[in-house]
């Protein structure tokens, strides 16, 4: 369903489906709207929680559309700055330009973080599909030397992402590790299991051991106690982040703990496949989706 553009088109030009499905995309995201996401970023600020915010979207097709991406994150980070001076931009690299031209790419990349750098700002570069996985790393790795305030997202599942954390430590951005969200081949990447949760284990201490960078993006429980069990977030290069609307009570009491907890909202009229994203990671939202469609609201945002 993710990937079927047939179905994703057919429910964004129903009248009677498109607002259902909105009512279950709104307990994941700020809204439609840039002022509905910096609104809900100042919310979320003003309780003591780092902000990373993104405007939805991925594989534009159009140099156009790139283009009108780009211009939406320069807005955005004008308009966040008013509020604050330390929040994160988040992007993923096809949605300014790698669908169709790296160097478009890379030159919108680094007009986003120049403008971020203006106002004190991070922009991490989210990791997609594993074929997109050298070019991103390479864009990166070309753009964090002069625009130190750029990161990069790592997926734990992949196979090569040891060797690639290696090299990463010699450059100064942050990374954002998380577990892995696409399906990949088996004999690229991990499955979900115990195994692939000591892998990211690993990678934790070895990204703290270096004293680099790091935000940990993930929700599950067993990597938090750890986490918490070993005082990492103690250290002011470490957070924690978690999505907007996934386990608020759990990022709420680690914060209470004196966590740097970080919430990564999101806004864009592109939210379908960020919903579908959210389903297949966790199969019981289903169950949430369609409760949220009959009964809209009763999520309590004031839980964080």
């Amino acid at each position: 369903m993710a990937r079927n553009e047939q179905i994703k088109t057919y429910i964004q030009q129903s009248r009677d489906l498109y607002p259902l499905f909105l009512r279950a995309a709104k307990r994941f995201i700020a809204g439609e709207t840039r002022e509905e996401g910096v609104n809900k970023a100042k919310v979320l600020s003003k309780k003591g929680y780092r902000i990373s915010l993104e405007y939805i979207g991925e594989n534009t097709q159009t140099v156009q559309g790139c283009k009108e991406a780009k211009q939406e994150f320069l807005a955005l980070i004008k308009d966040l700055s008013e509020h604050q001076r330390d929040a994160t931009i988040s992007l993923d690299l096809s949605h300014i330009g790698l669908s169709i031209d790296s160097d478009l790419a890379l030159n919108h990349l680094h007009q986003i973080a120049g403008e971020a750098k203006k106002y004190g700002h991070t922009v991490i570069i989210s990791m997609e599909e594993s074929e997109k996985t050298d070019q991103i790393l390479d864009m990166y790795k070309k753009t964090t030397m002069e625009y130190p305030n750029v990161g990069i997202t790592i997926q734990a599942h992949l196979y090569r992402s040891q060797e690639d954390i290696q090299k990463l430590l010699n450059y100064p951005g942050k990374i954002r590790l998380v577990k892995g969200a696409y399906q990949e081949d088996p004999d690229i990447a991990m499955p979900r299991s115990k195994a692939l949760t000591e892998r990211y284990l690993h990678f934790i201490n070895t990204i703290v051991d270096a004293r680099h960078s790091l935000s940990i993006a993930s929700h599950d429980e067993t990597v938090l106690d750890n986490v918490v069990q070993k005082e990492f977030f103690n250290q002011a290069n470490v957070e924690i982040e978690m999505l907007y609307g996934i386990r608020p009570d759990l990022l709420r009491s680690l914060k209470e703990k004196g966590a740097q907890t970080k919430v990564y909202l999101t806004y864009g009229s592109e939210w379908y496949l960020y919903l579908c994203h959210r389903i297949a990671e966790y199969p019981p939202n289903v169950y949430t989706m369609i409760s949220d469609m009959v009964h809209p609201g009763e999520f309590e945002r004031n839980t964080y």
